[in-house]
């Protein structure tokens, strides 16, 4: 007979939210262990490194040894504004990694340097997957600091705390801590067909899984059958997680799941939607492989979207 264990158990390992982008982030990040020392004495530290931002990108070397980690010298050297950095953890042997925001302009530098988006980045190989995960982290909460610079009860001020995983508000004492919205991220399926559609902004031929912020008061799974319903008129049954993904445009986490759809005539509204549809299982592999006669694609492999249709499809 089988133990309970084993039937709460009985999933891959590693899991799948570990093959998506931006999830390789294996920084010590002990938030709660922190004191108003811990900043200052990371920085100082001869082993810490640094990741620059500037304006929802990151500073990359593209030269002879290619990367997005630096030293104290050349956070200086690009004006990093030490005074609002964050330390995001340490390596598991203790060295601190830290992000600093800085002002550089795209136009004026040099070779080997460049300026990546995160979405560029996720679909780079010049980075290791280590420090795409940490720049997500340090890009969410550098932009949490940059839009909560006043106290969200009194007005005041706030202060950032130890080490920039809090801001305090010397008036009234309030305590703000960074936040995460959780996004759904589904793929409905009926027998064999899935739903997808695209986006006005989406490239040429590409068509992706439905998604949706959860709202106040909301389960999960009632997300997923609200949001489904909304942009496709789509009715939803069972929900079953698959992975997950942080997703820093600007500090989201993408919650994964395939659902059973019970309705299949199709409802869009046009000002979310330029189209949806249906998709067997045929064209989602010919999609994948980039080779649908229609010129159809998915999403591309590093997005969750990506890896919640290939898991469909088997």
């Amino acid at each position: 007979m089988a133990r309970f264990s084993d039937s709460i158990f009985n999933t891959p390992f590693p899991e799948p939210s570990a093959l998506v982008g931006f999830s390789q982030n294996r920084l010590i990040r002990d938030a709660e262990n922190r004191d108003e020392d811990t900043l200052g004495k990371a920085v100082e530290d001869p082993s810490a490194l640094f990741y620059i931002f500037s304006r929802g990108t990151v500073l990359i070397n593209k030269g002879e040894n290619p990367g997005a980690v630096f030293d104290l010298e050349t956070v200086k050297q690009f004006g990093g504004e030490l005074a609002k950095a964050v330390l995001l953890g340490v390596t598991e042997d203790g060295a601190p990694r830290i992000a600093v925001p800085a002002k550089i302009d795209a136009e004026t530098l040099g070779e080997p340097w460049k300026l990546y988006d995160y979405r560029s980045l996720l679909y780079s190989s010049s980075v290791s997957e280590d420090d795409v995960g940490a720049i997500a982290q340090g890009g969410s909460i550098l932009y949490w600091h940059a839009v909560n610079k006043h106290c969200s009860k009194c007005g005041s001020p706030s202060v950032a705390h130890i080490g920039g995983y809090r801001r305090d508000c010397p008036s009234c004492d309030h305590k703000i801590f960074p936040r995460t919205d959780p996004v759904v991220i589904m793929l409905a399926v009926k027998d064999n067909k899935c739903l997808m559609g695209r986006s006005p902004h989406f490239p040429e031929g590409w068509y992706s899984t439905l998604a949706g912020f959860v709202e106040p008061g909301e389960t999960i799974e009632d997300a997923v059958r609200r949001e489904t319903f909304e942009e496709s008129g789509i009715k939803i049954k069972r929900v079953n997680y698959f992975a997950s993904q942080p997703w820093p445009f600007p500090h989201s986490l993408m919650i994964g799941v395939h659902c059973e759809a019970v309705s299949e005539d199709i409802t869009f509204q046009d000002n979310e939607l330029e189209d949806c549809r249906w998709f067997t299982r045929e064209d989602v592999k010919l999609m994948i492989a980039d080779q649908h006669p229609k010129g159809w694609k998915c999403p591309p492999s590093r997005a969750i979207a990506h890896s919640l249709i290939k898991a469909w499809v088997g």
